[in-house]
């Protein structure tokens, strides 16, 4: 059962609809159904109008009926005027990756198989060269339509199609009048079983080639980010050693004068006291705003944001605490990972999670919810039901050493806002009095390859 249920994960994943590129989708399109599809197009349809009106080809066919071939004629000139349609469509048209041309693209393979099952009937059903054209199709489908399922149903679709066609030729074949000829559908079985095998071929090459480019795109994406940050890091460190420098110094002179003052008056020695505290507590900030000075030091990973979650609320309500907060979790699945450093994504995590159940002092409802957009971008929303935030104070809460609380240092959200920033991502707030607050992150997952479009 296990092996049963992981195979149709695998299945599910790679039947999971991957959209390239906005450049690429345009590339595809206008290299495949606009350079090469409608010159061969017209050639074809110019020899098969040759064929129907100047020449006896068709009237050399098996099936001689003048009623299938007035039939075949008039789904000829509609197919025609659809074509002469959809050319100029593809000439004129400018946004190539825009939806309702892929779906006139979807509708055009259709149509063009049902064509093509028209001709299969009226050329001599199995036995017709028109299945050629049937793999060519196919190939054609894998590149303009580089969506799993639609891709699928389409070939598949297209080889019933030429299935049907052989076997209504086989069905009249058998008529009294048609008895005696050859038998046409001996070779269908290898032929649908080819069709078939080629559309598989097809789907499988364009996986391995997916994933190839998105461990190729993800590469990429995790040497900018880790270059990044260690850049990032090198900075910080630097500034951290040269505030904590004269910091040190001015700690070392006040202790000087203090030991100096030792006999002196209260006043001078309190004065002197409140500086060494104040140099200290100006230390001890500087250590935790400029803890970005580690991130040299990190390691940029792929994490799941579901799993990330689950640590910060263990982390944040711990199951041996009595807080009286319930916590609503709405997961869109399945989220793409986001490259970043554990660390940073728990730091965000945490400090929103920390914030809300401060507002709510241990009670009320915190909700939770992701989902992933197309265009790369993971948004997280930390909301709760709380006071809420005076409006004079929400341009303020992101700002270093701001707090509205008596032992708050005021980082935590700066250093929230700084590493959702620091990934290409951003956070806002909204909140109402009486009504609670609520946080929305944007984390993109392809900040890199977005840069370099």
């Amino acid at each position: 059962m296990k092996f049963r249920w992981s195979s149709l994960g695998n299945l599910r994943e790679l039947l999971r609809e991957t959209s390239p590129a906005p450049e690429e989708m345009a590339l595809r399109l206008k290299t495949v159904e606009r350079d090469i599809i409608l010159p061969v197009k017209a050639v074809g349809l110019a020899i098969l109008m040759y064929s129907l009106y100047r020449s006896r080809w068709f009237e050399d066919m098996t099936l001689t009926s003048s009623i299938v071939h007035a039939m075949f004629e008039r789904f000829f000139i509609i197919y025609l005027c659809f074509n002469v349609a959809m050319a100029v469509l593809l000439i004129i048209s400018r946004d190539f990756p825009s939806l309702w041309l892929q779906r006139l693209i979807f509708a055009s393979s259709c149509i063009d198989g049902l064509f093509l099952a028209a001709l299969t009937f009226r050329t001599g059903g199995f036995d017709s060269s028109v299945y050629w054209l049937f793999l060519g199709l196919i190939v054609r489908n894998a590149i303009s339509l580089p969506f799993a399922r639609t891709q699928l149903v389409l070939n598949f679709l297209l080889s019933g199609c030429y299935f049907l066609a052989g076997l209504l030729d086989v069905t009249l074949a058998q008529l009294p009048e048609e008895q005696g000829g050859p038998n046409p559908a001996e070779p269908f079985a290898l032929r649908v079983f080819v069709l078939w095998l080629l559309t598989i071929c097809c789907f499988g090459v364009q996986v391995l080639l997916q994933k190839q480019r998105l461990a190729h795109d993800e590469g990429r994406e995790f040497s900018a980010r880790q270059n990044q940050l260690q850049s990032a890091g090198r900075l910080a460190a630097q500034i951290a050693h040269q505030l904590k420098n004269p910091l040190g110094i001015i700690n070392n002179a006040a202790f000087s004068l203090q030991k100096t003052f030792r006999d002196a008056q209260d006043g001078p020695r309190q004065q002197i006291g409140i500086i060494r505290e104040e140099v200290q507590r100006a230390d001890k900030i500087i250590t935790q705003l400029m803890g970005y000075s580690q991130l040299a030091e990190g390691k940029v990973e792929r994490l799941s944001l579901s799993e990330a979650i689950d640590r910060a609320i263990h982390e944040v309500f711990p199951r041996g605490a009595a807080y009286e907060t319930v916590l609503i979790k709405d997961l869109s699945e399945p989220l793409p990972t986001l490259m970043m450093q554990r660390g940073h994504l728990n730091e965000i995590l945490v400090n929103l999670l920390t914030n809300g159940r401060e507002a709510l002092q241990g009670k009320g409802t915190i909700t939770i919810t992701a989902h992933s957009s197309p265009d790369d971008v993971v948004t997280l929303t930390v909301a709760d039901n709380g006071p809420g935030i005076a409006p004079e104070l929400l341009d303020k809460i992101f700002e270093a050493y701001f707090t509205t609380k008596d032992k708050g240092t005021g980082l935590g959200l700066a250093i929230t806002k700084h590493n959702v920033e620091l990934y290409g991502g951003s956070v806002k707030v909204e909140s109402k009095l009486g009504k609670g607050t609520r946080f929305v992150l944007n984390l993109p997952t392809r900040t890199f390859m977005k840069l370099q479009s």
